[in-house]
């Protein structure tokens, strides 16, 4: 039978109570007791949550029923604390053995008769006893079970002033097995390392089997070798009255500080099982399975509550948040009762903070059209102390319904962006081009330059304003691996972590503008100091004021050098040309004089070739001696040209403007 109730939480005021129909009667807790009330539940996002209970005990003994399957899970991570000035001498449970079927009674066939299950048994629950060394104790025990994550749900009101109304909510569920009645709810953001500890399985490791062989020694056997500890001088030790160590802190150990700041919280300092002083509404962090191995299949969260349109009445009933070794914690002050099989819905803060709706061009493959269309946004910024869960957001404006997003976790002071509809009346078209431009000094060492280029990639984007209103826009521009913005436009988020950038940008209505996102990836090689690459990565150098005036020094003297090295270059090069234009006329005039050779009648023609192939040699031989002469004023010069730059040495480029 399917039974359907719902339990009104009358101790706070913003927290809604919805009974969950589930199959299946008496559910076992994973941890019950009735000499200690449960006073404090604090639940993770890893399938886990820290229970805590409380209670005087005039007995010499606690008594737990644990489930087979949290028993490791209780062990490990079960803290004591008391006030009574006893101590804690040992927690005994039983182990699953195998029992040895000649011990079991026999009916008249001499069958084994199997020993009938305790009703413990049966429920799969193991019997812990906390074994106190005296009587009269007032005990705070603290342990890790499993239990359902909590689930965030937030609702943003944007206004037009540029804020935004937030609530965020908390979705509980308590399948545990047991109500919780008046406790103390804390909701931590985040799922700190958990395991599933087996602490309550009986291990017995296998181990060599020695035989008597006589005294001969195989081997040589190592040895081990324990370095020298220093201890802490004039540190006395506690011990019991049968003179053992006592590892159960006093209050009184506490240091001063965390005293005086547990009475400015109304609390008392209370001590954990390795001396760590920690408040008794604080948990210890627990170790667990992480959620997916271990949290139980749990219904759907409850329906959510009417839309924001105004703030609490009293802020008081609000979450207190607390933000602790870069763990937020969200402290409900006031009691709530949420009975087992059902689940809550509480407010964890409501406020206002920096928002706004905009459109998001960012193309996703499982919506066709955001290649063309931006969605719309709503942008806010996290100004409470704490990590903002991921979750989902429901968008109103103007008292409507706009959409519905996912809220990735937000940490104190970001930034999110969350898109909930399609615009049709923006459409955005985009084209690249790639360059290699601009040369930088990166290194001279050892006379050898090393110059910097920058590969471009320039995407143009194309936007279009079909609407009546003004847009302002954001592009999720892909960043390329490794590369840098070169003058983005003003305000542009560069998120290297999701290598994305946020371009911003603004259409008026009914018109096309244009935006370029310019990307610069180095690349570096090295230069000849001749090259035209080089003439513009030392120019460059030379124009920077930030540049080393003595190495700026030595380069102006080089450059005037090589000014005067390349233009005998330029020279020798145009006499090698004609060298070697002259030569082939020669070779031209020598056949021409052998195909008439025996012709008499051609002697004048003769003569004439003849008189052109000496004027040939002769300009040969004056463009060969002018060569000689440019190559060994060449040597000279590139020799002084090296000794001008053999000490100037630059480590690393200068940074880009």
């Amino acid at each position: 039978m399917r039974v359907v109730r719902t339990t009104r939480c009358r101790y706070a005021p913003f927290a809604l109570v919805f009974a969950l129909a589930l199959v299946g009667c008496g559910r076992q807790p994973a941890v019950s007791t009735n000499e200690l009330a449960l006073r404090r539940v604090v639940i993770y996002r890893n399938g886990v949550a820290y229970f805590e209970r409380t209670g005087h005990v005039d007995e010499s003994e606690v008594h737990f029923k644990v489930k087979d399957s949290e028993v490791g899970d209780f062990l490990a991570t079960l803290t004591v604390s008391e006030t009574g000035g006893s101590s804690v001498r040992s927690v005994a449970f039983p182990m699953k053995l195998v029992e040895d079927e000649e011990e079991l009674e026999k009916d008249k066939d001499g069958k084994p008769i199997p020993r009938k299950k305790t009703e413990d048994e049966k429920r799969h629950l193991k019997r812990v006893v906390l074994a106190l060394d005296g009587k009269a104790h007032d005990l705070e025990i603290g342990y890790v079970a499993e239990a359902p994550v909590w689930r965030p749900s937030y609702r943003l009101t944007v206004e037009k002033s540029g804020e935004a109304y937030l609530q965020a909510w908390g979705v509980v569920q308590n399948l545990s097995g047991e109500d919780w009645k008046n406790v103390k709810l804390s909701l931590v953001a985040g799922a700190p390392l958990a395991f599933e500890a087996q602490l309550g399985e009986p291990i017995i490791p296998e181990r060599p089997t020695v035989t008597d062989r006589g005294e001969v020694i195989a081997s040589v056997p190592r040895g081990d070798t324990s370095l020298r500890q220093e201890t802490a001088k004039n540190a006395p030790v506690d011990r019991d009255s049968d003179g053992i160590p006592d590892v159960a802190d006093r209050e009184d150990d506490a240091p001063a500080d965390l005293k005086k700041r547990d009475k400015a919280r109304g609390g008392k300092a209370a001590r954990g099982p390795q001396g760590a002083a920690t408040r008794a509404a604080e948990p210890p962090k627990p170790s667990a399975a992480p959620a997916a191995q271990r949290a139980p299949a749990s219904p759907p969260p409850p329906p959510p509550p009417p839309p924001p349109t105004q703030a609490p009445r009293s802020l008081r009933s609000l979450a207190a948040i607390a933000v602790e070794s870069g763990s937020t914690r969200y402290d409900l002050p006031l009691a709530v009762t949420i009975p087992d099989k059902s689940a809550t819905m509480v407010m964890l803060l409501s406020r206002r903070i920096p928002g706004e709706a905009l459109f998001l061009f960012a193309p996703d493959g499982g919506v066709p059209d955001s290649a063309s269309h931006p969605f719309r946004v709503v942008r806010f910024s996290n100004t409470t102390a704490g990590v903002l869960e991921r979750g989902p957001i429901a968008v109103f404006e103007h008292g409507s319904f706009l959409g519905q997003g996912m809220v990735d976790p937000l940490p104190a002071g970001a930034t999110a962006t969350v898109p909930f509809a399609l615009e049709r009346g923006l459409a955005v078209d985009q084209e690249q081009k790639r360059d290699e431009l601009g040369e930088r000094i990166a290194k001279i060492e050892n006379g050898e330059l090393t110059i910097e280029r920058d590969d471009v990639r320039q995407t143009k984007y194309r936007l279009r304003n079909g609407s009546d209103l003004d847009a302002k826009m954001l592009l999720r521009h892909p960043r390329i691996n490794g590369a840098r913005l070169h003058q983005p436009p003003a305000e542009t988020e560069d998120n290297v972590g999701t290598q994305t950038a946020l371009v911003p940008a603004r259409i008026k209505a009914h018109a096309t503008t244009e935006l370029v996102v310019d990307e610069r990836l180095t690349n570096r090689r090295r230069e000849d100091w001749f090259t035209v690459i080089a003439d513009n990565a030392v120019k460059s150098y030379l124009a920077d004021s930030r540049a080393d005036r003595v190495i700026a020094s030595k380069l102006t003297a080089a450059w005037v050098l090589r000014k005067d090295i390349v233009s005998r270059y330029e020279a020798r090069g145009k006499l090698a040309q004609e060298q070697a234009t002259l030569s082939q006329q020669s070779q031209e005039t020598r056949a021409n004089l052998r195909a008439i050779e025996k012709n008499k009648s051609a002697d004048a023609l003769r003569v004439k070739l003849t008189a052109r192939l000496a004027e040939t040699a002769t300009r040969v031989d004056e463009v060969s001696k002018r060569i000689v002469e440019i190559d060994a004023k060449l040597a000279e010069l590139r020799i002084q040209f090296k000794e001008l730059l053999r000490d100037a040495v630059v480590v690393a480029p200068l940074p880009p403007k």
